[in-house]
């Protein structure tokens, strides 16, 4: 997919990743004599999406055979400037960040930097790349856009009014939304449009409030799979079975719910994709030879990660989304 460079200073990065504050060992041991490396993993949060993401960068790290030293800084910007500064004392060859703060993360690559520990990140890109070893991007607003395809197609050119739960204010969200919006046809009027913060609670009380006000609701985009299960179960309450949601993750609980009609669509954003292609990629750029997961040539840069529509009918050809 394609995949455009996400500024820092308007990213405030929403999917997160998970572990524990304490540094952790992980891995098997070495490369060759020589060609060692020491990984430092530093994690956003303890969600979901952040539990997979770990497994996946510690299944990678051992699968490539380097050492790995995990932190978490639990959406807090000065326990990641933290865990980046321990890291760099640890001697850590290079850094792996998934991002809970801009201010945070552009501390925390100069600081890198000076130290001359390169730094790969995943999720996002910087506009400007020269200061990063490379990156595993995600394209979040082509993420809304796949929705809203699918918004228009099932519509057929009939008017239609759509509501958006969003996640927490902030670029994560924004991206999302704005592709989502950006993309729907003439035909599709938002008439409503809320934060559920990416908060169950939050979004059951914000689609009470939207089938109030807008009982002729026909479509909902709502900005993770689990903010969709609690607007599902309000909405199918409400008596508004009708309403056809889309969402984002493609977890196993959210395929399940495509295949059987409570989602309508979802777009796989898979952290194992996300997590095994930054430990790969990573350890091929630093090395400056081999090859990327898919067995090509030396991966570019930045990677942009693949993103699916997934319904009923592809429900079975969805990436992993977690590793066991």
């Amino acid at each position: 997919m394609t995949v455009p460079a996400l500024t820092l200073r308007r990213l405030a990065v929403a999917v997160t990743v998970g572990g524990t504050m304490a540094l952790s060992g992980c891995g098997d041991g070495s490369g060759s004599e020589g060609d060692s490396l020491t990984l430092g993993f530093v994690n956003g949060d303890t969600s979901g999406f952040a539990t997979c993401l770990q497994k996946a960068v510690e299944r990678e790290a051992k699968e490539q055979k380097v050492k790995l030293s995990t932190a978490n800084s639990q959406m807090d910007a000065g326990k990641e400037l933290a865990n980046i500064e321990d890291m760099i004392s640890r001697g850590v060859d290079a850094l792996v960040v998934q991002t809970v703060n801009v201010d945070a993360l552009e501390g925390g690559i100069a600081k890198a930097n000076a130290a001359d520990v390169p730094v790969y990140l995943t999720s996002l890109a910087t506009e400007d790349a020269s200061g990063i070893l490379g990156a595993a991007a995600v394209d979040l607003k082509r993420l809304g856009a796949l929705d809203a395809g699918w918004v228009a197609e099932d519509a057929g050119g009939r008017p239609v009014e759509v509501g958006v739960v969003a996640g927490s204010p902030g670029a994560s969200s924004d991206l999302m939304v704005t592709g989502f919006t950006g993309a729907l046809p003439g035909n599709a009027t938002v008439v409503a449009h809320q934060p559920g913060m990416f908060n169950p609670v939050k979004a059951r009380e914000v689609a009470e409030n939207m089938i109030e006000a807008h009982p002729g609701l026909d479509y909902v985009f709502v900005a993770n799979e689990d903010m969709a299960f609690a607007v599902r179960k309000t909405f199918d309450a409400a008596g508004a079975e009708d309403v056809r949601i889309v969402t984002e993750n493609g977890t196993p609980e959210g395929l399940a719910a495509v295949r059987d009609g409570r989602f309508s669509a979802t777009v796989a954003n898979s952290p194992a994709v996300i997590g095994g292609t930054a430990i790969s990629n990573a350890v091929a750029l630093l090395r400056g030879e081999g090859e990327d997961r898919a067995g090509g040539e030396k991966p570019d840069k930045i990677t942009h990660i693949p993103l699916t529509l997934i319904t009923e009918e592809n429900a079975d050809e969805a990436p992993e989304y977690c590793p066991e």
